[in-house]
């Protein structure tokens, strides 16, 4: 989910690091993820195993499941926080 400030939260599953929380614990509450802060996220889409955000500046962040390239970080390792 995206606030109006630019934050994004994440909750449900988090295995692979699909939530982007650092871990891959099931978050039952929406939880803020920390590793975007600083940054303002303009748009996000989530998928069954990993997800983007897009910022104001034009970077583009990935994590959760890494196989097949999925994430786009010329590897396939999954990642527990946005890269």
């Amino acid at each position: 989910a995206l606030t109006a400030d630019g934050a994004a939260w994440s909750w449900g599953y988090g295995g692979e690091g699909r939530l982007g929380h650092g871990d891959e614990q099931i978050q039952s509450l929406p939880m803020r993820i920390e590793a975007l802060a600083g940054q303002r996220v303009v748009a996000v889409s989530a998928s069954l195993l990993h997800s983007l955000a897009l910022t104001a500046n034009g970077d583009v962040w990935s994590w959760g499941w890494g196989g097949q390239g999925l994430l786009g970080h010329g590897d396939q390792q999954n990642q527990l926080l946005p890269k």
